[in-house]
C-alpha cells in the first residue's frame, strides 16, 4: 500500500491536510503544516479544495445481492413479500451472488459507504466480489432451516466449511453467523448457530421484532416476546447485532441494554413494507443501547443509500414524536458511522490518527451548500448522494471524482444474469 495526502480538505469546519499511510490515518494537520509527506515522490497528493471529509458510512444491515431483486414485490405486506422473496431465491446461484454483490458495492461506493454487514447466500462468491471492489465487509452465513432438520444439518456443515475457509480472507473481510429470525429457524438451529459463533469469537446477526405479527406469533408459540424468548435461550449478548428491533416493550429494551446488544434501524424498509415506523430511538438510547443504521436489502428498501436513510430516520422520528429535536444531527451521523463500526468491532467510523483510512469526500461547491448552516445540516437535509466525489477504503481510492473502476462490465454482466433467471 502507498501513501496519500489530502490537501486543503475541510474537516470539522476547518481546512486541514490528512495524511494516509497504508491502511490507516497517519495524521491530521492544519493546512500547510503537515508532516512533509507531500515532498516524498511516493505520496499521492490530492487537492481537495472545496471538499469536506466525513468518515466512511457503515451500513449495519444489508442483503447486498438483492440488488437484482429490486422491485420484485411492490405494494404488498411483509408476509406476502417474504414469501415471494423466498420463491425468487430458489433461482439464484453463486454467479448471481457474485455479480449482484458487485452491483451493491458500486451503489454503496457511490453513496459513501465503506463498510457493510451482510446477511445472504453463497458467502464465498460474495467475499470474492467485495474483495475485488475494495470495500470492507462482515459477511454472515445465514441459518434458515424452516424447521427442516435435513436442511439444518446441511447448513451446519456449510457454515463450518466457510468459517474455516475465511481464515484466508484479507484483512478487509470478516466472517459472521446469522440466524434469520425466530419464526423461520428451529430452536435447535438457533442454539447451534449461537454456540458455533461464540466458539469462534464471531458476531451473531438476527432479524428481531421486525413486525407486529412476529411478536404476536412468538408470544402465542413460546409465551414470550422474541427478545425474551431469545434471552431465555441465552442467545443475547454483546456479540449480537439485531436488525429492525421495531416492536419492543419496556422489558425488551431493558434486556437488550443489559445484554449489550447492538440494534440496527432500517427505516426505509420498515416504511415500505408497512412494518411500522415508531422506532424507539430515545428510549433505546437512554437505556444505553448502541444504535446503528442500515438500509436492509434492495428488495425492500430499493437502494443502499445511507444518506437517504439518515434523512428519513430523522424526519420520521421528528414527526411521530412531534419533536424537532428527536434525532440530533451528531447522533444521526454516529448511527451511520462509528456506532456501526463499534458493533462490528472495527477500528473505523471516525477520522482520527490511527483509525482505518475509510473516508467519504463530499463536493460542496453546489447550491445545496450555499448557506451559513452547518455542513451536516445541508448534507443530510438538502443534498443528495451525488455530491459524494470520492471514497477511500482501507487507504485506497475505490472511487475518485465519481468514477468507479469496472462499473460498465459489472452492469453488463448483471443484465445478463437477470435475463437468465426470468
Amino acid at each position: 500500500m502507498g501513501r496519500i495526502l489530502l490537501k486543503n480538505i475541510t474537516y470539522n469546519g476547518r481546512e486541514c491536510d490528512i495524511s494516509i499511510d497504508g491502511s490507516v490515518i497517519a495524521g491530521i494537520f492544519p493546512h500547510g503544516e503537515g508532516d512533509g509527506h507531500s515532498a516524498d515522490c511516493g505520496v499521492e497528493t490530492v487537492d481537495c479544495t472545496g471538499k469536506t471529509v466525513l468518515p466512511g458510512f457503515v451500513n449495519a444491515h444489508t442483503h447486498a445481492a438483492m440488488t437484482l431483486f429490486r422491485g420484485v414485490g411492490e405494494d404488498i405486506c411483509f408476509q406476502d413479500w417474504i414469501d415471494r422473496i423466498w420463491k425468487e431465491e430458489k433461482k439464484i446461484d453463486g454467479e448471481f451472488i457474485y455479480w449482484a454483490t458487485k452491483v451493491a458495492c458500486i451503489e454503496m461506493i457511490r453513496t459513501g459507504t465503506t463498510t457493510f454487514y451482510d446477511q445472504y447466500w453463497f458467502v464465498p462468491e460474495a467475499a470474492r466480489a467485495v474483495r475485488e471492489m475494495g470495500l470492507r465487509a462482515v459477511l454472515s452465513y445465514v441459518h434458515l432451516d424452516h424447521y427442516d432438520k435435513n436442511r439444518g444439518d446441511l447448513q451446519r456443515r456449510e457454515c463450518r466449511e466457510i468459517a474455516d475457509a475465511s481464515a484466508k480472507w484479507p484483512e478487509t473481510l470478516s466472517f459472521s453467523v446469522a440466524v434469520h429470525s425466530v419464526y423461520s429457524v428451529s430452536e435447535d438451529q438457533i442454539l447451534w448457530a449461537a454456540d458455533f459463533a461464540r466458539s469462534r469469537g464471531l458476531k451473531l446477526n438476527i432479524h428481531l421484532c421486525e413486525t407486529e405479527k412476529e411478536v404476536t406469533d412468538c408470544r402465542a408459540l413460546h409465551g414470550a416476546s422474541p427478545v425474551k424468548y431469545l434471552d431465555s435461550l441465552g442467545i443475547l449478548g454483546p456479540d449480537v447485532i439485531a436488525a429492525h428491533t421495531l416492536w419492543l416493550d419496556e422489558d425488551d429494551i431493558r434486556i437488550l441494554a443489559d445484554r449489550k446488544v447492538s440494534c440496527v434501524h432500517n427505516i426505509n424498509s420498515n416504511l415500505k413494507l408497512a412494518s411500522g415506523y415508531r422506532f424507539l430511538y430515545r428510549e433505546m438510547k437512554d437505556a444505553g443501547i448502541n444504535l446503528c443504521l442500515g438500509t436492509d436489502g434492495c428488495a425492500s428498501s430499493n437502494n443502499l443509500d445511507i444518506l437517504e436513510a439518515m434523512k428519513t430516520a430523522a424526519l420520521v422520528q421528528k414527526a411521530w414524536r412531534n419533536d424537532p429535536a428527536a434525532m440530533p444531527l451528531d447522533e444521526l451521523l454516529a448511527m451511520a458511522t462509528v456506532n456501526g463500526a463499534d458493533a462490528l468491532g472495527l477500528n473505523t467510523g471516525k477520522i482520527e490518527k490511527g483509525r482505518l483510512a475509510d473516508l467519504t469526500i463530499v463536493y460542496t461547491d453546489s447550491s445545496f451548500f450555499l448557506s451559513n448552516a452547518p455542513f451536516l445540516a445541508n448534507f443530510v437535509y438538502s443534498a443528495h448522494s451525488d455530491c459524494i466525489d470520492s471514497v477511500i477504503c482501507n487507504g485506497r481510492f475505490v472511487m475518485k471524482h465519481r468514477t468507479v473502476e469496472g462499473e460498465r462490465e459489472i452492469l453488463d454482466n448483471a443484465r445478463r444474469i437477470l435475463k437468465r433467471i426470468k
